[in-house]
């Protein structure tokens, strides 16, 4: 009896693969289908194993190369594994810091040993920077290459740096990991590696100019440590986005959970992030003790309509006890009372059918393995799934920006300029966008605050945003496009953006405002500086009158 190998060296596969993909490029493939087909027929008739997508992609690039041909997006997304990951316009890379102590005694907070407060080793992203020995430059770098192997457009990156209290790690290491992950951006793609020596300046400015771009830098923190020095820190920086941990606003949940805090301060956190332009998440915790649904159902109300809170961002994490949180001693002495699937899933639809449509949702579980969880609805690993189908088979409508944003099923004429005026945090906002007629799909947004000392006539705590509007984020969906290029599957670089910013100007003439400035992330500052934006104290600043 003859033993068949499927087992190729690398040259073996290669060569298959190469033969797969101009089969597609000859066949003009246009489905996963058809795609799964002639890898099946090449494996049957070479006695080979199946053939995997970033091998599919590797020769892709090299036939485009040699052959000189046209890149055709189509075929591409074809190979593309994990498509959602640049479905938003930009991808996300996330950031581990080390492990380091935290200011606060949360009960509901896990604590393992080599990894940051409130982590876990499980958990995918600790996973990964526990590979790279928490190294930004290494998580960098290893996620940009896996994110280009499987096919994605790595030209416009979000980073999010994760792993507790940004705020409260030593100054100089956060100096030295901003520098790192600059510098890893900048490098990735090059044979010549940048020089560390360079000042964090010098390393923004030639992060304009890479072939990868910053375009945004996220961090967690804790709304009691955000002030005007903490502010003019985070801009040094780059950063754009704050995640504030509130968790609750109800002050006697937050004493009983041993916060640290009061909802003062996140209502002060709030206010004076915005009118320094940053956009805001809420990281929020239903199901904590001393609520209760009805109380929990009330707060995410008045998240949404009260004026000191309306986040652009919001997390949902629902309670999940795990062994190493204090909470847990709690839970096993029968005192405290965990929701129900059923009445987690409908806490979490009745607040998915009360958002604005100014809110993404980001999240509405954590990332934590089942395994290490007690009990809490954040077992349930596929609630969103869950969520979505008993919504659609109920005819409801979530009108967050996540789930009317525009994927992969773009037309070009379908979408209308849409313009929602609203109070926050003593300002003004101007939600602008451009969204189809029934306002169900969505390409393209732009958040334009009014700010706060306006209205009370002060001046503003950061001298270059006197007499100023703020742009806090311009941002358009779909399949994310490189600079130079134009897809026709996707509403980047269609002039929405363009057309927002004329609007937005418009709107700051009429408030009587001098001048208008953007919280631009680095990489994006040549986007406005070709719009008669100049670079000012890490604000890119126009002029208007």
């Amino acid at each position: 009896m003859t033993t068949v190998n499927y087992r190729k060296s690398n040259s073996q596969i290669n060569s298959l693969a190469r033969e797969i993909v101009l089969i597609v490029i000859k066949r003009k493939t246009k489905n996963l289908r058809d795609l799964y087909k002639i890898q099946r027929e090449i494996a049957k008739k070479n006695n080979s194993q199946f053939i995997p997508n970033d091998v599919l992609i590797k020769q892709y690039r090299k036939i485009l190369k040699e052959k000189g041909i046209e890149e055709n997006e189509k075929i591409l997304s074809l190979f593309r594994l994990k498509a959602t990951r640049s479905l938003s316009g930009i991808v996300v890379v996330s950031v581990l810091t080390k492990p380091y102590n935290c200011p606060g005694k949360c009960l509901y907070c896990p604590t393992e040993s080599g990894t940051p407060k409130s982590y876990l080793k499980n958990e995918p992203a600790v996973a990964r920077a526990l590979l790279c020995n928490y190294n930004p430059y290494t998580q960098v770098f290893a996620r940009l290459k896996s994110l280009n192997d499987i096919g994605h457009s790595i030209d416009k990156i979000n980073i999010r740096i994760i792993g507790g209290t940004w705020s409260y790690y030593d100054k100089k290491y956060q100096n030295w990991f901003i520098k790192q992950l600059f510098k890893a951006v900048n490098d990735f793609g090059r044979t010549r590696k940048s020089d560390l020596n360079k000042s964090l300046e010098q390393l923004q400015k030639q992060n304009e100019k890479a072939k990868s771009r910053i375009v945004e830098i996220s961090i967690e923190t804790r709304p009691d440590f955000i002030n005007v020095n903490e502010i003019k820190r985070l801009r040094k920086y780059g950063v754009t986005k704050v995640e504030l941990g509130i968790q609750s606003i109800y002050d006697d949940v937050l004493r009983f959970n041993r916060r640290g805090h009061l909802n003062d301060k996140n209502i002060q956190a709030t206010k004076i992030l915005k009118d320094a332009g940053f956009k805001i998440s809420y990281q929020v915790m239903p199901n904590l003790p001393k609520s209760n649904f009805k109380r929990d159902l009330k707060m995410f109300e008045q998240v949404f309509e009260n004026e000191n809170h309306k986040p652009d961002y919001l997390k949902i994490y629902p309670l999940a006890i795990v062994k190493s949180a204090p909470i847990y001693k709690k839970y096993k002495k029968g005192s405290l009372k965990v929701y129900s699937k059923k009445d987690l899933i409908k806490l979490i639809k009745k607040i998915k059918t009360s958002v604005p449509y100014f809110v993404r949702i980001e999240r509405i579980i954590r990332d934590i393995p089942a395994s290490d969880i007690v009990e809490g609805g954040a077992k349930i690993t596929n609630l969103r799934q869950i969520i979505a189908t008993e919504m659609k088979k109920e005819n409801k409508q979530c009108k967050c920006i996540r789930c009317r944003q525009i994927t992969n099923n773009f037309k070009n004429d379908d979408f209308k300029l849409f313009i929602d005026e609203y109070n926050a945090s003593d300002g003004k906002e101007y939600f602008i966008s451009y969204e189809t007629k029934n306002r169900k799909k969505l390409a393209s947004i732009l958040r334009l605050r009014i700010p706060s000392q306006y209205f009370e006539k002060k001046k503003h705590f950061l001298n270059i945003l006197n007499d100023a509007a703020i742009i806090r984020e311009i941002h358009t969906y779909g399949l994310q496009t490189e600079v130079s290029k134009n897809q026709k599957t996707s509403p980047q670089h269609k002039g929405y953006g363009k057309k927002m910013l004329k609007k937005a100007e418009q709107i700051v003439k009429e408030n009587g405002l001098k001048k208008i400035a953007v919280i631009s992330g680095v990489g994006a500052r040549p986007y406005f500086r070709a719009l008669g934006y100049k670079l000012k104290d890490s604000y890119m600043v126009k002029n208007l009158f």
